[in-house]
């Protein structure tokens, strides 16, 4: 099985990964300008995490078109001997990897920051080891700057990140999504995105307007009408790739991060993303119905569990339907977004083929 996974996706959609440190003294820094060297920061993160002292910082990654940094702070005297510590700052020049250096993709950016922050403050605290997240452990606003700080999921026992998973590791994965979607089913979702996902098309008009494929582009609405027309909708993570889930040292444990793009929709979305992150169209074609069964036989028995009541015959049923709805509308955003994106195959083109030509569907 091929693993789903290009240069790209490393130093674009996970962003600049950096494995090696200054050293001074005893002490790991992140660059010569990080933030951990403002006195009130440090002040702040001591006091948020009950620590002694800070010992130095690692850099993770930075964010998405130099939007920040993502750091790993060392502590002493405290309960935590580190924290994960989100800085949000504006670049001084934009660099998007694909070009789109607009107002409205900065706007996006400046309101996912705001959503990701009201997520952990709020619907976050709901969750459990089923679907884990990272505890925020404080968050504050430094001038036009923003910080979140967080728990270190290296040390709540999930240290492994991947760049290509077995079928046993995207099934953890799946448990964690169909856990997730069935704890928020039929929420409201107060202070996040309208509708859930990075590339949801009220926000990505841009992108539409640049399409090439034209049946598509004249379905673009009805598409994303359908899906959010659903029955039943959850709360999905919106950003569901495998890069964004953190694993236990065995592989059959998750917790996800970044939520930036996190709201209300159907949860195919999440899965159909999350499969497009881990296999190309010829494992996609061969593992993909039996990894959508699985995600919904759990997502029954998390369902049966639920205090209220649910119709989950009519959820399995819609939410199968959609599965090639999600498939589409992502197929929709790539087009417009990155035509020649390895994403674009034989099996994204069959599942929308299938929402375009198949006259039972409400096109």
């Amino acid at each position: 099985m091929k693993p789903a996974f290009s240069f790209y996706d490393l130093y674009g959609e996970i962003g600049a990964f950096f494995n090696t440190f200054i050293k001074t003294s005893d002490i790991f820094v992140a660059n010569n300008d990080s933030m951990i060297e403002d006195q009130s920061v440090r002040e702040k993160l001591l006091a948020i995490t009950e620590s002694t002292e800070i010992e130095g910082a690692e850099l993770i990654q930075s964010l998405w078109s130099n939007y920040g940094q993502l750091l790993r702070v060392f502590l002493t005297g405290g309960s935590d001997r580190s924290v994960i510590v989100k800085h949000i700052k504006l670049p001084d020049n934009q660099a998007h990897p694909r070009g789109w250096n607009t107002d409205a993709s900065h706007q996006r950016k400046l309101r996912s920051y705001e959503i990701e922050t009201a997520w952990y403050e709020g619907l976050a605290q709901q969750t459990d080891q089923s679907c884990k997240v990272p505890d925020l452990l404080g968050t504050w606003q430094e001038g036009g700057e923003r910080i979140l700080v967080l728990e270190d999921l290296d040390l709540a026992g999930f240290p492994v990140r991947k760049q290509q998973a077995s079928i046993a590791e995207m099934k953890a994965c799946l448990s964690w999504l169909a856990n997730f979607h069935a704890k928020y089913m039929n929420q409201k979702a107060p202070g996040l995105w309208n509708k859930g996902s990075y590339w949801h098309l009220d926000t990505r008009q841009d992108e539409w307007h640049a399409m090439t494929n034209q049946p598509l582009k004249d379905a673009a609405r009805a598409i994303d009408k359908r899906l959010d027309e659903v029955t039943y909708k959850t709360v999905i993570h919106g950003d569901a790739k495998l890069a964004n889930f953190c694993f236990s040292t065995d592989g059959l444990q998750v917790a996800a991060v970044d939520f930036q793009y996190v709201g209300p929709g159907c949860g195919m979305k999440d899965v159909a993303y999350f499969l497009s992150s881990c296999l190309h169209e010829d494992d996609l074609e061969v593992y993909a119905d039996d990894l959508l069964a699985y995600y919904f036989e759990l997502l029954e028995i998390s369902l049966i569990r639920l205090p209220q009541d649910i119709d989950i015959k009519l959820v399995i049923n819609e939410w199968t339907q959609l599965y090639a709805y999600a498939w589409a509308d992502f197929y929709r955003f790539l087009d417009g977004w990155s035509p020649g994106h390895w994403k674009i195959h034989g099996y994204s083109k069959r599942m929308t083929d299938r929402v375009l030509n198949d006259p039972k569907q409400r096109i």
